[in-house]
């Protein structure tokens, strides 16, 4: 299993903590230090759409509506925190953060 997100996220911290203590074995991907490849992008928006685009992050808040306006792919190429997080993957199996329905996908 693959968790996407970023080490100082808290959410993130507490699905990795939860996983590894349910035993799952969780390998960590740093989306900021190794930003998503296109491949995983389009992966992502495809089964997600725009609700993998943080609107209420920092980095938004930071962005020009010009930018705001851009499609979700380029967007996360440029701003990789933009993604919300975390994003959860086992081969075909994909979850995006980290509430009830999300832990009942992975935890039982």
């Amino acid at each position: 299993m693959i968790l996407y997100g970023i080490p100082t996220c808290d959410t993130c911290r507490k699905a990795r903590k939860t996983l590894e203590a349910a035993g799952q074995d969780v390998s960590f991907r740093d989306i900021r230090a190794e930003p998503l490849t296109a491949e995983e992008r389009t992966r992502f928006i495809e089964a997600f759409g725009e609700a993998l685009l943080n609107r209420r992050s920092t980095t938004w808040r930071q962005l020009s509506e010009d930018e705001r306006a851009g499609e979700a792919d380029g967007l996360l190429a440029a701003h990789p925190t933009l993604m919300k997080r975390p994003v959860l993957s086992d081969g075909a199996k994909l979850t995006l953060g980290w509430d009830a329905k999300a832990q009942a996908a992975w935890i039982g």
